[in-house]
């Protein structure tokens, strides 16, 4: 199934997911998949391997797995940066062998010295060509706050166009810690033409650790009542974690209420958490 076509009928959840080190055996992400599957999503995605490596067999393997023997819809990212025009060849020969429809296309950390050696500069350019070698339904990443390399908003949003131009049939968007954000973002884009639906990416953050990471790796802005909350429970795991949480079933509750297409759940493998948000939020997305 395309996942795209989700949208027509209802609010869309789903929830990210990432392979384990090499050196670490498939056992527990099966039973965070078993978990979420509990909770009807409507599709599981699954990141690719660790920065610097073309080696995505678990990719392709846990992607294949969490539809055919959980059956839940699966989403395989593919970033650009990583690969030949020949290695995505191959890799969307995999896909189709393995009955994998959706595809989450990015351009990735650029770790390639020679940049102009590179198939894909950008993640349109890797779109496109996914578009014009099958029939997949093809995802793209947005930043409501703007890429963290953007020269300014508006051109991050020109480019978005230029992704959805190119093929990209729905969007997910970076976490955000700021609804307002995804708002403001949402009205650009309807400005400037594009309607493929998108989807608010949300994460929970359960310790300091994580948002620090998370600011430095996205440049996404922290509220002051964020910030408050992070200071009066950062010694106390299990109150940070239930308010991380409680913060996050904040913003999707305003994200449904307001309209928005759906919610991915950066999940970090926690089914713990992706349980205690879908409890909350469950009738909401129902019901709108």
């Amino acid at each position: 199934m395309k996942t795209s076509e989700l949208f027509q009928h209802k609010k869309v959840l789903s929830f990210e997911i990432f392979p384990p080190k090499q050196t670490e055996n498939l056992a527990a992400i099966y039973q965070t998949v078993n978990a979420l599957k509990e909770l009807a999503p409507d599709f599981i995605s699954v990141t690719f391997g660790a920065l610097g490596t073309k080696n995505n067999q678990r990719t392709l393997d846990i992607a294949s797995t969490v539809k055919h023997t959980y059956g839940v819809e699966s989403v395989a990212h593919l970033p650009s940066s990583q690969f030949t025009k020949r290695d995505v060849q191959a890799l969307l020969t995999r896909f189709k062998q393995l009955g994998i429809d959706n595809i989450l296309a990015l351009r990735g950390d650029d770790i390639t010295e020679h940049k102009e050696k590179k198939d894909f500069h950008y993640a349109s350019d890797l779109i496109e060509y996914i578009k014009s070698e099958g029939d997949f339904n093809i995802i793209g990443a947005c930043y409501p706050e703007g890429h963290i390399e953007s020269v300014s908003i508006l051109d991050d949003v020109r480019h978005l166009k230029e992704k959805v131009d190119s093929g990209c049939d729905q969007l997910i968007s970076q976490l955000f810690f700021d609804n307002d954000y995804f708002y403001t973002f949402k009205e650009r884009t309807e400005l400037i033409g594009i309607d493929v639906p998108i989807q608010a990416g949300i994460m929970p953050v359960v310790n300091k650790r994580q948002i620090e990471k998370m600011v430095k790796m996205c440049g996404v802005n922290v509220p002051k009542k964020f910030l408050k909350m992070m200071e009066r429970y950062e010694y106390h795991p299990e109150a940070m974690r239930d308010a991380g949480i409680a913060y996050a079933i904040d913003q999707i509750v305003d994200l449904i209420t307001q309209g928005a297409d759906g919610i991915h759940l950066y999940t970090m493998n926690n089914p713990y958490i992706a349980h205690r948000i879908y409890q909350a939020v469950n009738q909401l997305l129902i019901a709108s």
